[in-house]
């Protein structure tokens, strides 16, 4: 029950119930102290899998429809260590960004990073007003995906949850994802733009 990605597999019967039994032996017999058979794990696999109610793909939450889901390619993620002057450097990041029409950029302050999401125009000077500070990782040719909901979709249960609960089943990897009132973006690689695109596009229509 530790991973719902194997019970959701136990569900679907996807699950090689005498391999699996073989890879949680060794802990069984730690926790119980005493030799466990693999018969006896496999039949108490079936027990379990018996038990569990049937249950379809993840489905978007109800509400989640709006027909709005745009999309930007060729973006980079920048990731600077805090400092004493990176406040500074997120001031004058800004205020260039508000003269640049074709500019992108999305910055997210964390405890100890600051992030920077921003297209090829905007990369000149994200690398200029940061030149000083520890760069900790940065990706290029990225691509984000977002969605946008109004305030009350937002505030129900499971809306992110049903969200990504599809796009893992489809094994659709994010690099990282940015949440706002109405808007969640979802970032990633291009080679997971299409799937990711046609998946959430169907949530959507």
């Amino acid at each position: 029950m530790d991973s719902q990605f194997l019970v959701e597999g136990l569900r679907r019967n996807l699950i090689n119930l005498s391999e699996l039994a073989r890879q949680l032996q060794p802990q069984l017999e730690t926790d119980l102290w005493k030799p466990v058979g693999q018969a006896a794990v496999v039949m108490a696999l079936r027990r379990v899998t018996k038990r569990l109610p049937a249950v379809d793909r993840p489905a978007a939450a109800p509400g989640q429809k709006t027909g709005e889901l745009t999309t930007r390619t060729d973006l980079s993620e920048y990731t600077y260590r805090h400092s004493d002057t990176l406040a500074a450097g997120h001031r004058q990041l800004l205020e260039r960004m508000a003269v640049m029409d074709s500019a992108f950029v999305m910055v997210t302050r964390g405890v100890n990073e600051l992030m920077v999401i921003c297209n090829r125009s905007a990369q000149p000077v994200v690398e200029e007003v940061f030149a000083g500070q520890c760069l900790r990782a940065r990706q290029d040719g990225l691509t984000a995906l977002t969605l946008h909901f109004n305030g009350g979709q937002r505030c129900g249960p499971g809306i992110y949850q049903s969200i990504l609960s599809q796009l893992a089943w489809e094994q659709i990897q994010l690099v990282n994802l940015i949440c706002t009132y109405t808007e969640l973006t979802l970032l990633m690689e291009p080679g997971q733009t299409a799937a990711a695109y046609t998946l959430l596009a169907q949530t959507q229509a």
